[in-house]
């Protein structure tokens, strides 16, 4: 059984943002699979112009772990698991992704927008705070652990990488999932940190309508 840990404390509002660009592009792709997907934004990013219309991609990963740059072995699978473990370039440890999760990555030009990281890591808190609250979730953001809590259990995760003045990768929501992949990690390396789904907490909401809202609320706070 994993403990629950204590309620973190919550983070702090996200600043408003300046609406000095054009709302991002949203590009629904189903379900792919995690290199081919990353290898894209990592090309999507390398190409950019000035100009370059930012994007959010809405997608769905075949069970994957991924590994942060800061990743450390101690919180890696324990056994033989049958899951592949991919090393990606996004900030952060090990979390996993699979069905019944909605993955946006945020194709963003951050020195357009005026963000800082830690001010995007708060926005996009703060956007998947909002979309749980219109289905009667209480849930805070924390500015030691980003990601998003559920009486302390995590719900959503974050990880981005920064190139050029832009960023790509993003946040993960638990939907309706398989949770017990995360029972031989530490998820985001906190060993014992609870994890949850929106169907554990009472919300039994098809992942299309979740992930339309969402993108609404983080159209909302980048734009609004």
């Amino acid at each position: 059984m994993i403990p629950t840990p204590a309620a973190p404390a919550p983070a702090a509002a996200p600043p408003r943002l300046p609406p000095s660009a054009a709302a991002p592009v949203v590009r629904p792709l189903g379900r792919r699979d995690y290199l081919s997907t990353w290898q894209a934004m990592k090309d999507f990013t390398a190409a950019r112009a000035a100009d370059t219309p930012d994007e959010l991609w809405l997608v769905e990963h075949p069970p994957v772990y991924t590994v942060g740059i800061a990743g450390r072995p101690e919180h890696f699978p324990r056994g033989e698991i049958g899951i592949p473990v991919v090393h990606t370039d996004r900030g952060g440890q090990i979390t996993f992704h699979g069905p019944g999760q909605i993955v946006v990555y945020t194709l963003l030009d951050l020195r357009r927008l005026g963000l800082t990281v830690r001010a995007l890591v708060r926005t996009l808190e703060d956007a998947v705070v909002g979309l749980l609250a219109d289905h009667g979730l209480a849930a805070s953001g924390d500015v030691d652990r980003p990601g998003v809590y559920v009486g302390g259990a995590k719900i959503a995760a974050l990880g981005l990488k920064v190139r050029g003045g832009c960023c790509y990768h993003g946040l993960s929501l638990n939907v309706d999932m398989d949770l017990s992949p995360f029972g031989p990690i530490d998820p985001c390396g906190y060993p014992g940190l609870a994890v949850t789904d929106l169907r554990r907490q009472g919300v039994a909401v098809d992942r299309d309508t979740l992930a339309e809202g969402l993108v609404h609320h983080l159209m909302e706070r980048l734009h609004g």
